[in-house]
């Protein structure tokens, strides 16, 4: 399921563009930006095409994490497409990386570093790179664009906007790359949020569809993404003396400049206390956590479901789509902040000083 396909249907002014971007100094960085539901896949799908058609080559970077085309949601990904395509949502990714949520306001540094890797990844192998761009353009949506563009210079910004609501971003991302203003189509649709989870819910389950289960070793693959695993692990007695004084089963804890448990609640488990002295996750907080397998490099290999962490024996169980010769390639694992099943019901999201 994927809100744009391709369609020749377009506004003149598209047309244009494409040879504005054709006479443009190869390889060309081109970023799409606009509000949600403004057509900015539709548009990229329109130039791609055209551009492959010409003898271009061409990449796709996907940084629209909460209505991703290229799987899995809440990474930015990167595909380098060979022949024309109806819906990016046909392109088999080259790298991924991970960002561990679909709404990724608290995430500006890694969704600019992540559009920076793949976007100068994809320089290296074609002709034109388009990339396109979550609908979040106003609060701390602008200065992630401004972010995005400074570090990767697009030769073409393009700005998708209905009676100048973009003008500022436009005028603060002017120094980065050269502007050019298209008129959203008539012809782009509004989608509800429940049509937005809808069609996450099923790239989610196409994602997990040949999932298995893997164990993973955290004393060789380790935990990031979170404030757990770090420093020296609690005794015994620090744990008890904590259970005790907020009436917590504590689970397990670390002490590095203020202690970090896990813990699960006791029927009057006290909820106030001093988060600058301790830190506390709720155990179930750790059960269908989005987890990334990143390699050697900082890409994400693949997305997997945490299910389970045996934190006596410092192993976690994870279900994943990615062959057990991929996860032991990865050095890290690290958390997200999206809870969600395979079938691709989402459970909730956490803010990102929760874990």
């Amino acid at each position: 399921m994927n809100k744009a396909t391709y369609t020749e249907d377009v506004p003149p002014d598209r047309f244009e563009l494409l040879e504005r971007i054709m006479n443009l100094e190869k390889p060309a960085k081109v970023m799409l930006i606009g509000p949600t539901d403004s057509g900015k896949t539709t548009l990229l799908t329109f130039l791609a095409n055209h551009l492959i058609d010409e003898g271009l080559r061409v990449a796709v970077v996907d940084s629209d994490v909460g209505q991703k085309g290229i799987l899995p949601p809440a990474t930015v990904s990167i595909a380098f497409p060979e022949r024309p395509f109806e819906s990016i949502g046909e392109l088999q990714a080259h790298a991924h990386y991970f960002i561990g949520t679909i709404t990724p306001g608290s995430y500006t540094g890694e969704m600019a570093a992540g559009v920076k890797r793949l976007a100068d990844m994809a320089a290296e192998r074609a002709d034109v790179v388009l990339i396109d761009t979550t609908g979040f353009v106003t609060g701390q949506g602008i200065e992630m664009k401004r972010l995005k563009a400074e570090l990767v210079r697009p030769a073409l910004i393009v700005f998708l906007e209905r009676n100048g609501e973009l003008s500022y971003l436009r005028k603060i991302l002017s120094p980065y790359g050269k502007t050019v203003s298209l008129s959203i189509s008539e012809k782009a649709r509004e989608h509800s949020r429940g049509e937005r989870r809808e069609v996450r819910r099923e790239k989610w389950r196409t994602y997990f569809s040949n999932a298995s289960q893997v164990e993973v070793d955290l004393s060789k693959t380790i935990p990031t993404g979170t404030e757990l695993f770090r420093g020296r692990p609690l005794t015994l007695e620090e744990r008890e003396l904590l259970s005790e004084l907020f009436r917590w089963l504590v689970i397990a804890g670390w002490k590095e400049e203020r202690y970090v448990v896990v813990k699960a609640e006791a029927e009057g488990g006290i909820r106030g206390y001093g988060r600058q002295v301790i830190h506390a996750v709720d155990f179930e907080r750790l059960s269908n956590l989005l987890v990334g397998f990143i390699d050697g490099e900082g890409l994400c290999l693949g997305v997997g479901v945490l299910k389970w962490i045996n934190f006596g024996e410092m192993k976690a169980q994870v279900l994943t789509p990615l062959p057990a010769h991929e996860v032991d390639k990865a050095v890290e694992i690290r958390f997200g902040r999206i809870m969600v099943l395979e079938t691709g019901e989402e459970l909730g999201l956490l803010r990102r000083e929760e874990l």
